[in-house]
C-alpha cells in the first residue's frame, strides 16, 4: 500500500492513493479563508469510522441481519501538548434495519473492536478506544 501527499499552498495538501483516489487535506486555513478539506487527524478518525463500519456491516450480514444503514460517529480527545496524539476515541454505531437482533449487532461490534478493525486496533495502542451502539427499525 502506498499513498502520496502533494503540497498545494499554505497548509493544504492533496493526498492520492495507489488506485488514483484523491482527497484534499488542510491543517489550518489562512485567516479568512474557507478550509478546503479535513485535517490529517480528522482523516485518521474517518478511517476508523469506515474500517469499523465495514466490519460491523459485513459481520452482521453474515449473521443474516437485515441492515438498511449503518452510521458511525467517532469522537476523540487529544493530548494538550505536542505531539497532540489521540488519548481517547469512542466509536458509536447506529445500525438501522428490520428486526435486528441486539446480540448479533453487539457481537458484530465486539468482533470489529477486538479482531478485525485494523485502524481502531492500531490506534488502541496509543489511545483508549471504546465502542457503543444503538439499533433502530427502518
Amino acid at each position: 500500500m502506498q499513498v502520496t501527499s502533494k503540497w498545494l499552498d499554505g497548509m493544504c495538501f492533496v493526498g492520492t492513493t495507489e488506485g488514483g483516489h484523491s482527497v484534499v487535506m488542510e491543517g489550518a486555513a489562512a485567516e479568512g479563508a474557507a478550509k478546503r478539506g479535513p485535517s490529517p487527524m480528522e482523516m485518521l478518525l474517518l478511517g476508523v469510522a469506515g474500517c469499523s463500519s465495514i466490519d460491523v456491516v459485513m459481520i452482521a450480514e453474515k449473521q443474516r441481519q437485515d441492515i438498511a444503514d449503518c452510521q458511525a460517529t467517532v469522537t476523540a480527545k487529544r493530548a494538550d501538548k505536542a505531539p497532540r496524539v489521540f488519548t481517547e476515541i469512542h466509536i458509536h454505531f447506529k445500525v438501522i434495519g428490520r428486526n435486528l437482533q441486539e446480540n448479533a449487532i453487539a457481537r458484530a461490534v465486539q468482533m470489529s473492536a477486538e479482531k478485525y478493525c485494523s485502524a481502531s486496533i492500531m490506534l488502541g495502542k496509543a489511545a483508549k478506544v471504546s465502542h457503543s451502539f444503538e439499533i433502530a427499525e427502518v
